[in-house]
């Protein structure tokens, strides 16, 4: 990747990696904007759904999403809205939130953390896929600083979320999440921790 040029980063991750922090330093040290919920925040005025509505459908199971349009319609049906209703389904939220993300990149570089970034551009001419990972006892120890938990609730989090992340992305793209032939790095971040993740990223970086 040649950051003189307009670039993207993608960055996957494990639950409990840090990969947001990677994805964040890695974006204010490069002075380029980081896409996270931006994205749902842009799809949602796009659709005119409320924020709330759009977070607790990213929040569920891919297997639960299929049908976008009756969460949609319950949703509005107990909350105050004076826009004007689309339906549209679990798919096609997944595909307005990638032309967003592509709009973006075509004006300026950016980090993008998740939302399959890694399967969006596969065939962008100048982008670096990430993929972040560590063994569980590192990422129990690190949710279970970060949320105050015991260890065995930090595990729950990190199956439960690894499952998520994992069938959203085989239901949207195919692809197996944790395939190290998705990414051009692979990262152990129990090795660097957030900071070092990002100075061997930067080392990397023509």
């Amino acid at each position: 990747m040649n950051k003189e040029d307009r670039f993207v980063i993608t960055i996957s991750r494990q639950f409990g990696t840090g990969g947001h922090e990677i994805g964040a330093e890695l974006a204010r040290r490069l002075g380029v904007k980081l896409l996270d919920k931006q994205i749902l925040n842009e799809v949602a005025c796009r659709y005119h759904v409320v924020e709330e509505a759009m977070e607790k459908l990213e929040a569920r199971n891919p297997l639960w999403r299929d049908d976008f349009t009756d969460f949609y319609r319950q949703y509005m049906a107990g909350a105050e809205y004076n826009g004007q209703e689309q339906d549209i389904t679990s798919h096609q939220l997944f595909e307005a939130q990638a032309e967003v993300i592509r709009k973006i990149a075509k004006e300026e570089s950016c980090v993008i953390v998740g939302r399959c970034g890694f399967h969006i551009f596969r065939n962008h001419p100048n982008c670096l896929k990430i993929f972040v990972h560590a063994d569980d006892d590192c990422r129990k120890r690190r949710i279970g600083r970060k949320y105050d938990i015991p260890e065995s609730d930090a595990l729950a989090m990190i199956v439960d979320n690894d499952y998520s992340r994992e069938l959203y992305t085989k239901t949207y793209t195919g692809s197996e999440w944790q395939d190290a032939r998705n990414y051009d790095l692979c990262l152990n971040v129990k090795k660097f921790g957030v900071n070092g993740a990002v100075d061997f990223i930067m080392q990397s970086i023509m």
